[in-house]
């Protein structure tokens, strides 16, 4: 069965981290939410004990925002009443994004915890036989909405059902939340989405410039829910207009990515009003979609331009870390892809031809390639911002650069390529550990290696020059050729010696970052490269004791 499959990938997939884990929590409501009834088997026993793990590990908000996510699919009665029967704010979102048939719902009901039916009130799909069922069961036509949930507003309506995330000043639970003053509250939001909005008494707008405020907007981009403080003077705006007329005017990527349904993330906006809400924000939203698919409107915050004292250490961090975490969002789809490649190459599923297999095992081989390149694209974004750095230890660079001098021989030998020493200090310890020197050492050997022509020859010198070990290295041709060699840009051909999914310029780009955090430099000097690094001791090797060496290749 291909759902099986699909469940043994992903439970292959090891969780490390909170967002990992949230991701796979999210692939198997998914995916057992589309089991048919009857689907039974060791796969599908192993994904629902892995789902009890997982909701052991990740918090409550977490996993009720996953099941509530646009696009998900809970078509399966018996998830929809296991979700049903653990946190209140679990079971609202499952209630609330479940795609039920009315037969379906009619057995479940009766199945589900007393205390939950009323959440079925929210909903305005269910069918007149489902309705009279809950009539039957004395459940009032209105119910309280669930504690936690005071300031959300009902489902399947053309506004959101819930506060978006971002208006949380924090993640702490308030300290009356299970006691009368959460009732309260509860009264108060059943009275407000029960009460027609020309009904609703008008209150003063606030006086005070608000900072941030959370909002929702429909289909057309006008509010249609917002922060108390902020709801007087900010419902009713149409804050993606294209009207040059509106109070609000956004940059022209605002308007566009509204058109798309995509999410905003940090544009800009300006809006005409009162001194609450005049001046420059900042936008973060995202669309929100009904049960059936349909764009709703958008939720997301409003927040004032950080002033300058407060502002981001810099832009190139900020660019950093949003690297970093598009890498991780992108690695999961393509270990995805990976895993099942490697389940057709190796027929574990049964006979497989040999044509789907070879395809299957160059495409492993790409997805390997790729999950290489983000390696090298996030150690770089660390490196640059000082996120992380190099291991200390203990090596020596003389003997690792000939040792990958060695391993890189019979591949050069083939062309009548190599590289040639004509100066080498027999011994340059550093303080780095072997590992790193190897790493560092194999980029610039490698890319030079992939960058030469058939019987090119390179000079290759190792000098201590005032307590600094000196790794120099003649450029080939094709590279001292280049204005600017550390100009990333994808390779043109494929070679069997390979300095990267990015090219030889990100490869140097890399390597001069990770001499940086290693104490020392990479730079171009006219048609060399050198690199120089800090040594143990200046006494340990002088610029005297060199010789001339020939090195394979």
């Amino acid at each position: 069965m291909q759902i099986d499959d699909r469940l043994h990938t992903v439970l292959r997939t090891r969780a490390g981290g909170e967002t990992s884990a949230r991701t796979q929590f999210r692939q198997l409501v998914d995916l057992l939410g589309t089991l048919p009834s009857d689907a039974r088997g060791e796969v599908i026993d192993e994904a629902w004990v892995k789902l009890a793990e997982l909701s052991q590990a990740i918090p409550a908000p977490d996993r009720a925002a996953a099941v509530a996510e646009a696009g998900l699919r809970l078509r399966s009665p018996r998830l929809v009443a296991e979700l049903a029967r653990t946190e209140p704010m679990i079971a609202d979102a499952a209630l609330g994004a479940a795609q039920l048939g009315e037969d379906e719902w009619l057995d479940l009901i009766p199945a589900l915890p007393a205390q939950v039916r009323p959440l079925l009130r929210q909903r305005r799909d269910l069918g007149s036989r489902v309705e009279g069922l809950l009539d039957r069961l004395g459940i009032a036509r209105h119910a309280l909405p669930p504690a936690g949930r005071a300031s959300r507003l009902p489902a399947n309506d053309t506004q959101p059902r819930r506060a978006p995330k971002a208006a949380t000043a924090d993640n702490a639970k308030p300290a009356d939340e299970d006691g009368i003053g959460a009732i309260v509250r509860r009264i108060e939001a059943y009275r407000a989405r029960n009460t027609p909005v020309e009904q609703q008494p008008a209150e003063a707008a606030p006086s005070q410039p608000l900072s941030a405020l959370a909002f929702a907007c429909d289909e057309n981009g006008r509010v249609t829910w917002a922060d108390a403080a902020a709801a007087p003077a900010v419902v009713g705006l149409a804050l993606f207009s294209r009207d040059r007329s509106s109070a609000a005017q956004g940059s022209p990527a605002i308007a566009a990515r509204f058109a798309r349904r995509v999410p905003i993330e940090g544009e800009t906006l300006h809006i005409e009003g009162g001194t609450a809400i005049a001046g420059e924000w900042r936008v973060d939203a995202i669309a929100r979609f009904d049960a059936r698919g349909r764009f709703t409107g958008y939720e997301g915050r409003l927040r004032r331009p950080c002033p300058p004292e407060f502002a981001p250490e810099s832009s190139e961090k900020s660019e950093a870390d949003r690297l970093r975490q598009l890498l991780h969002e992108l690695r999961t789809p393509i270990n995805a892809i990976q895993g099942f490649a490697e389940i057709i190459q190796q027929q574990l599923f049964g006979p497989t031809p040999h044509e789907y297999r070879a395809h299957a095992a160059a495409i492993a081989g790409d997805a390997a390639r790729m999950l290489a390149g983000f390696d090298d694209l996030e150690r770089l974004a660390k490196l640059a911002t000082g996120a992380i750095t190099l291991e200390p230890g203990a090596c020596d660079l003389s003997e690792v650069t000939t040792a990958l001098a060695d391993h890189l021989a019979p591949h050069m030998a083939a062309r009548d390529s190599g590289f040639a020493s004509t100066h080498f200090a027999p011994s340059l310890p550093l303080s780095m550990a072997r590992e790193e020197a190897e790493r560092l050492v194999w980029r610039l050997l490698a890319t030079l290696a992939s960058s030469a022509a058939p019987s090119e020859r390179m000079a290759l010198s190792l000098t201590n020059e005032h307590g600094m070990a000196c790794l120099e290295l003649a450029l080939p041709r094709a590279l001292a050729e280049q204005a600017d060699i550390f100009h990333a840009a994808a390779p043109n051909v494929s070679t069997p010696l390979s300095a990267g999914m990015f090219g030889a310029g990100f490869a140097l780009r890399l390597a001069a970052n990770e001499a940086m955090a290693g104490g020392g430099r990479l730079a171009r000097e006219g048609d060399a490269l050198r690199l120089e690094l800090p040594i143990v001791s200046s006494d340990l090797t002088s610029p005297a004791n060199t010789e001339s060496k020939e090195l394979p290749g």
